[in-house]
């Protein structure tokens, strides 16, 4: 399998009057990638300008971000042409790698605006070097910017940073460096969400179990759901008696506690995120914590003027 890291540029609207920014708000006008091999060596590379057929101007904050002119962009491909290459160039096994999600999302609004087809029917796995690059070298949490990871990794800066080459570069060079036990922290793209109940989302990582569930039509259907408010052992699948019951200080994240006897306080955080077709859809989180977490997420309890579900 090859690694596929990716990076792309885009603009978007001057005003935002725009009808197009409604359901395209940003154009992609360049894609930048890194070949790596299953033994995450430097195989190949692509590189693109994308010639504009949506927004005729550059946006001021994209022209000082990428020094990139409206002119120079003139020369490009259309954006079918190019991502017909780009696919092409892929191959056939491989998985996506990029710098936090945007990249994977804004490709995927592109290709449904020009009706291509899409990169998945569902959520996908990818690897977001991101967060990998937190979990490898940092504290697991904190989500920091690339260059900041190049200068953690003493990595040498041989070519400018913020074109969608050069930070695919750079970022195949940090995920290089990342042990190969830490690649197993894979991300999952939910452009396209779970259709069904068939194919909802369950993995466990070596800390913490993650679900993805199909769509709902509201907050409450979703909290109705025996799977989405249930709680479970994700080690040993007993059902759970909830210490804290689920409350929610801001409508959109959900906690509760329950208790395993054999493993303890398993702390449960349901997020609330709206798909692409407008649907509520949930990410649900359980890991094992601590007595002392557990009087926090209980003083959070009491402080939440928000009616406990």
């Amino acid at each position: 399998m090859n690694y596929i890291i990716l990076d792309l540029e885009w603009n978007q609207s001057s005003d935002g009057k725009e009808e197009e920014s409604k359901v395209l708000p940003f154009e992609i006008v360049e894609i930048g990638a890194i070949k790596l091999n299953s033994s995450r060596e430097m195989i190949d590379e692509f590189s693109e300008l994308i010639k504009p057929q949506v927004y005729h101007e550059m946006h001021h904050i994209t022209r000082k971000l990428i020094h990139l002119q409206m002119e120079q962009l003139e020369h490009g491909r259309p954006f079918v042409e190019v991502a017909e290459r780009f696919f092409d160039w892929c191959g056939e096994d491989y998985i996506f790698c990029t710098w936090g999600a945007m990249d994977l999302t804004e490709l995927q609004r592109n290709l449904r605006y020009y009706g291509m087809p899409p990169l998945a029917d569902g959520p996908f796995r990818f690897l977001d070097v991101q967060k990998l690059f937190s979990i490898g070298f940092e504290d697991q949490k904190s989500r920091r910017t690339l260059e900041h990871a190049i200068d953690v990794l003493a990595i040498e800066k041989d070519i400018p940073f913020h074109r969608a080459f050069s930070d695919a570069y750079y970022t195949a060079k940090v995920l290089a460096l990342i042990e190969e036990d830490v690649l197993k922290n894979y991300s999952f793209d939910v452009f396209h969400i779970p259709k069904d109940k068939r194919s909802e989302i369950h993995v466990q990582f070596d800390s913490y179990a993650k679900y993805i569930s199909r769509g709902f039509a509201d907050k409450t259907e979703a909290m109705a759901d025996r799977t989405v408010s249930g709680t479970r052992c994700y080690l040993c699948h007993r059902s759970l008696r909830r210490k804290i019951r689920w409350f929610t200080p801001n409508g959109k994240h959900y906690y509760c506690v329950s208790y395993c006897d054999k493993h303890g306080y398993m702390k449960s955080k349901v997020r609330m995120r709206k798909s692409e077709e407008k649907m509520v859809y949930v990410v649900k989180t359980e890991k094992f914590i601590t007595e002392a977490e557990v009087e926090a997420i209980r003083d959070k309890q009491k402080k939440s003027k928000i009616k406990i579900v």
